[in-house]
């Protein structure tokens, strides 16, 4: 898997309800961090207790990804896209929709040559001028 597909992979995981943890590395040497709309986290653990929790609150994701561009050289990777992103959540039954912009930096893992997230962005692209 290149590190596009490894993206492209992560937005269907979210579409799917599937686990996300995996998805972000596992290193004790450096702080792995995700930014999304609302949140901050800081370290492995907190990312995938986030994600947990996201993925058991939340349902029926729309994940459309319009611009992503991804470079990766020497085990390192990193990207930027534009996605419209909408959820529901699971106990009002709100639907929530964003255009969104995420960025973020991938890096390698062993032999395999899997990539797996060290950093993830995602803010909104509302409109400051008005």
């Amino acid at each position: 898997m290149n590190a596009t597909e490894a993206v492209e992979a992560y937005y269907a995981a979210l579409r799917a309800g599937d686990p996300l943890g995996p998805f972000f590395a596992d290193d004790g040497d450096r702080e792995v961090v995700k930014f999304g709309i609302s949140e901050r986290l800081v370290g492995t653990e907190a990312v995938r207790a986030g994600l947990r929790e996201q993925t058991e609150t939340t349902a029926d994701w729309t994940v459309d990804g319009h611009a992503l561009r991804v470079t990766e050289r020497d085990g390192y990777a990193w990207f930027s896209d534009d996605v419209r992103l909408c959820w529901t959540d699971a106990e009002t039954g709100t639907r929530h929709a964003y255009d969104t912009r995420w960025s973020g930096t991938l890096e390698t893992t062993g032999e395999a040559r899997d990539w797996q997230f060290v950093g993830l962005h995602v803010s909104t692209a509302d409109d400051l001028s008005g």
